[in-house]
């Protein structure tokens, strides 16, 4: 027994110096391309490029990050001034010292505009759970935000008053969080990583499966939709999941979950701005009726449906959500605000 203890604190003790060496090189590697701002004690990772207004603001999903835009940040940046950061603890942005709540992440938010002196009204624009996030934006700050485009948002209702069986997945995804943060601190993550990108899928397919075929399922799908990423995007979102704190985020994120839902299933309206949502063409009828009502919060609402995506619609039908907001840029230049300078 005490041979089989001083292996394990021996391995456990190689796995953190691997893993130490590896978040060095990473450091080394891959740089930030935007700039870190200090929000009092803590850093925020922002991109901005562009000139012109509207601007846009991107908000990414729950457990992504502003590589998530890539597909369509660059083409939005040529119209006007575009923005997107990481939230908390999510890629080079730094963690925060106690659990976030939707007021947090609002005040984050605020942070990021004020200090990318981003102008008001701007176009939001989020992703999945980002779309919570930019519609509670609007609903706190409506003189801030001059239109919306949701993409493929989650159904928020399901969470007003969720199932016994939607709580336990739930928090079986946060515990699920907390072990993966430990196995990255191990290099366990990294060292699996390494192995499934150079061509040795055996090994983390192993250890995937003992999370059970549900989360395996997800993360074996996770996978497949960052690959649809341009391949030199690839070692950076590896770098970041190897890091044990983008789990501990991940974690903070999905307690804020129900929470955002909840609020946002609450609202009976939104500012009377320009809103599109735009749905993945897998959804249920009932989750595109969901969509629909959405869509009505506003006057000027509409709803579009990528019959050719998954739920990462800026994978896979980039042009469809840069055209969205291309239009929405547009038609607020002609109605309400004179057009800016092109970039």
């Amino acid at each position: 027994m005490m041979v089989l203890a001083i292996a394990l604190l021996a391995l456990a003790s190689a796995g953190v110096l691997y893993q130490t060496i590896g978040a060095r090189r990473s450091a080394r590697l891959y740089v930030c391309p935007g700039t870190l701002i200090d929000i009092g004690g803590r850093r925020l990772h922002v991109v901005t490029a562009g000139v012109g207004a509207p601007a846009v603001v991107f908000e990414a999903g729950i457990a992504a990050s502003s590589l998530s835009w890539t597909p369509v940040f660059p083409e939005i940046a040529n119209l006007t001034r575009a923005c997107a950061y990481d939230r908390a603890g999510l890629a080079w942005s730094d963690p925060c010292s106690e659990p976030h709540q939707l007021a947090d992440i609002l005040g984050d938010l605020d942070a990021v505009i004020a200090s990318a002196a981003i102008p008001h009204p701007f176009v939001m624009v989020g992703h999945s759970f980002g779309c919570f996030v930019a519609c509670a934006y609007a609903a706190r700050r409506p003189s801030a935000v001059a239109g919306l485009v949701l993409v493929d948002p989650p159904a928020a209702s399901e969470w007003l008053a969720p199932t016994p069986q939607r709580r336990r997945l739930l928090r079986r995804g946060i515990r699920l969080s907390h072990v993966g943060g430990v196995l990255a601190r191990l290099g366990v993550v990294r060292a699996s990583l390494t192995l499934l990108t150079g061509g040795a899928p055996r090994v983390p397919g192993t250890l995937i499966k003992t999370l059970g075929p549900t989360a395996a399922g997800k993360l074996h799908h996770l996978v497949a939709q960052v690959r649809k990423l341009p391949p030199e995007i690839h070692p950076f979102v590896q770098a970041h999941w190897s890091d044990p704190k983008c789990f501990r985020a991940l974690a903070g994120h999905l307690r804020v979950l129900q929470e955002a839902a909840a609020f946002v299933a609450s609202l009976r309206a939104l500012p009377d701005v320009p809103l599109t949502v735009i749905s993945s063409g897998e959804l249920s009828r009932e989750q595109l009726d969901e969509h629909r009502e959405l869509a009505r919060l506003s006057s000027n609402g509409r709803h579009v449906v990528a019959e050719r995506s998954g739920h990462w619609i800026q994978f896979d039908e980039p042009q469809l959500v840069g055209t969205a907001i291309r239009e929405m840029i547009d038609d607020l230049r002609g109605a309400t605000l004179p057009p800016g300078p092109r970039g």
